[in-house]
């Protein structure tokens, strides 16, 4: 199993935004150093503390600090884009990364983000499927592009010179484009096997319990069975909150404490979620009445916290529920005490990581 990282990233609403945007980079450029295979971050528009704003931005801030790490995109929100841009953008950044990126796509979940954009009532999943369709033809055909649509047409029929470059839109580094990735937000996800038809793999999310996480594969093994491709492991990962220390107690009380960053992360998506009618997500079961459903039981089902040796364990049992997946991706938690969020970094690359691949064979 490999070990990533993914960011949304999210922090107090009251913290300098110049200081959030420069602990998220230093995160990367640490996980960089500790040999994590990959990094994911989210973009929101219209919330302070999902702070970043464009996600493709970001990641290009650290293309050139970073030496192996790939990062992705996770992920673009395509209705609120114009495919003829998003095309463009992805093509400049994988050629910054020379072909170290990861295109991770979604309609997009924060619904002041449909507000502001004007796609509130749209139908967001349609404007999706034909964005990206777009995005790929744009790729890999060529100019004028005469690309029509619901939603938008796109040409440089009127205007393209092409003796000297004008009208065409640069291609991806890599070909004929960079792997393209799904996060699964719901149990039972359509759109995972949707997805996998199409050749692209899912990242299940880290809110979700872990018999939810569950029943992704076998929608991922449906769309790859459709599109005639070899359901792999390896191709699948699962996000996870988790907090590492050197001892129990530390990790109890910053994992799951009144002033934990991780309690400080659900009680953003417990209120945004619940405000959104899909406070579903965190039931064990769709009998579990509402008021059951509570901020310290969403912390304690989804947070992860001890110490190495405490962490592996429950990695394992997480394991042992889902079945074989191959990466981790560790979630990214604003730095209450950046000590002991570098600390958890490190032992979770040098002492987890390695006592999981032991104890599965890997």
């Amino acid at each position: 199993m490999k070990l990533g990282y993914f960011t949304m990233p999210l922090h107090p609403p009251q913290r300098n935004y110049v200081e959030t945007l420069k602990e998220d980079r230093e995160a990367i450029l640490l996980a960089d150093r500790l040999g994590y295979c990959e990094a994911f971050v989210g973009e929101h528009v219209t919330d302070v503390a999902e702070s970043v704003t464009s996600c493709a931005t970001f990641l290009a801030s650290l293309a050139h600090d970073t030496k192996q790490i790939r990062l992705g995109t996770g992920t673009l929100n395509l209705p609120n884009g114009h495919p003829a841009q998003l095309a463009a953008t992805v093509s400049m950044l994988d050629n910054m990364l020379e072909g170290r990126l990861i295109v991770g796509i979604s309609p997009g979940g924060l619904p002041s983000d449909w507000e502001v954009f004007g796609n509130m009532g749209a139908d967001r999943t349609a404007m999706f499927v034909e964005c990206i369709d777009h995005m790929i033809a744009i790729w890999t055909g060529g100019p004028p592009y005469d690309l029509k649509g619901r939603f938008w047409n796109i040409s440089t029929e009127k205007t393209m010179i092409p003796e000297i470059g004008q009208g065409i839109i640069p291609k991806p580094y890599q070909k004929p484009h960079p792997p393209i990735v799904v996060t699964a937000v719901e149990p039972f996800s359509k759109g995972v096997a949707e997805a996998a038809k199409r050749g692209w793999d899912p990242i299940s999310a880290n809110f979700l319990l872990p018999q939810w996480v569950k029943s992704h594969w076998p929608k991922y093994a449906e769309g790859c069975a459709a599109a005639g491709r070899r359901a792999e492991p390896v191709n699948w990962r699962v996000a996870k909150t988790v907090f590492v220390a050197d001892d129990a107690a530390t990790a109890r009380e910053y994992g799951f404490g009144a002033r934990s960053p991780y309690r400080f992360y659900y009680q953003q998506l417990f209120i945004k979620l619940k405000r959104a009618g899909r406070i579903n997500l965190f039931k064990p079961s769709k009998d579990t009445p509402d008021e059951q459903v509570t901020l310290d039981t969403v912390v304690d089902d989804l947070v992860i916290a001890g110490t190495p040796d405490q962490v592996t364990e429950e990695l394992l049992a997480l394991r042992a529920t889902t079945g074989d997946f191959g990466t981790l991706l560790y979630c990214g938690i604003d730095w209450v005490d950046a000590k002991l969020a570098r600390r958890s970094m490190e032992l979770m690359a040098e002492k987890v990581m390695p006592a999981v691949n032991r104890a599965t064979g890997a």
